[in-house]
C-alpha cells in the first residue's frame, strides 16, 4: 500500500468512526470535498499543514497517519505461498493457515485427500476440544461413533472430538477440506508468545 493509499484509507475511516460526511470535513477544514474524495481514495496527496488540520479534527496526532502498521498484520496474515505443507500420510496433505501456529488457541488447516482404494471404515481416534470441517472440493466421508456421514462440497460439521472419529476419500478424485481444531494440538503450553 503506497503511502497516498495508506493515509487516505486512515483519514476515511477516521471520517466515519467521527460520523462526518465529506461535506461535514470540508466544512471544518477549508478543503474541497471532491479533493477531500480523490484523497481518500490515494489518488492525491496532501500538503502536512492541510493533514495537520484534518488529524486535529479527527482528533488524532499527525503521526499517527505516517506510523506503519505492515509489520504487525505481516505477523497476522498467511498469503497462500507461505502456507507450510506437509505430508501426514500416503493419502492426506497438509497446509497450516497460521504464521504461528503455536500462539494461537485454533488450528486451521487444509488437507488434501487422495483417492483411497480401501474404503472400509477407518481406525476410529478421539482427542480432547472440537473439530470443525467444511468441504472445499469433492466428496468426503466422515464417521462419527457408529454414523456414517457424506458431506459434498459448501457442507460443514462441527464434532465434540472426545467421541470417535475419523474421514477418508472413497471417491476418485482429490478432496479439500477446511478444518480447524480446539485447542490448537501445535499451542506452546507455557504461553511462550513468538
Amino acid at each position: 500500500m503506497n503511502q497516498n493509499t495508506s493515509v487516505g484509507a486512515k483519514i476515511k475511516a477516521l471520517r466515519i468512526n467521527k460520523k462526518y460526511t465529506l461535506k461535514d470535513l470540508s466544512a471544518l477544514s477549508g478543503l474541497s470535498t471532491g479533493f477531500l474524495s480523490q484523497l481518500e481514495r490515494g489518488v492525491s496527496s496532501i500538503a502536512i499543514d492541510s493533514l495537520a488540520k484534518i488529524a486535529d479534527i479527527l482528533g488524532v496526532s499527525l503521526a499517527s497517519f505516517f506510523e506503519d502498521n505492515y509489520a504487525d498484520s505481516e505477523k497476522m496474515v498467511c498469503r497462500r505461498y507461505e502456507a507450510r505443507f506437509s505430508q501426514i500420510s500416503p493419502q492426506v496433505l497438509q497446509y497450516i493457515l497460521s504464521k504461528n501456529e503455536k500462539k494461537y488457541d485454533m488450528m486451521p488447516r487444509i488437507f488434501e485427500l487422495m483417492p483411497i482404494t480401501n474404503t472400509d471404515k477407518p481406525e476410529m481416534y478421539t482427542h480432547i476440544g472440537e473439530e470443525f470441517i467444511y468441504v472445499l472440493e469433492g466428496v468426503i466421508t466422515v464417521f462419527v461413533d457408529d454414523r456414517e456421514y457424506e458431506l459434498y462440497p459448501g457442507d460443514s460439521m462441527q464434532i465434540d472430538s472426545t467421541m470417535p472419529h475419523n474421514w477418508i476419500n472413497k471417491t476418485n478424485n482429490i478432496v479439500k477440506i477446511l478444518s480447524i481444531n480446539t485447542p490448537n494440538p501445535f499451542k506452546n503450553t507455557n504461553n511462550e508468545q513468538k
